[in-house]
């Protein structure tokens, strides 16, 4: 079953390397979509694939970023059939 879920991180998130970092994990999970900073200081993620691989994505960026994370929101979607996984500007 295909899934997408957005999620916003708040806390110290923007320049400590989250999107890039994000990217990196987005490689090793089949998953498509995009990681952006927001004029607000968050950062969204938006992971769209198979239930199993989003959750074991979003749950290794949590691990990974736990330092910088204060606050995680997450909202599920409809799949929009995006391919890739890129870091938007």
């Amino acid at each position: 079953m295909t899934v997408c879920k957005r999620v916003y991180y708040s806390g110290r998130v923007q320049g400590v390397g989250f999107r890039y970092t994000t990217r990196g994990i987005a490689g090793k999970h089949q998953v498509a979509g995009h990681v952006r900073n927001l004029p607000n200081g968050d950062v969204e993620l938006v992971a769209e694939g198979a239930a199993e691989e989003v959750e074991a994505f979003l749950a290794a960026v949590a691990g990974r970023m736990a330092a910088y994370i204060e606050r995680t929101t997450l909202h599920e979607e409809e799949p929009a059939n995006r391919q890739g996984f890129r870091i938007e500007h």
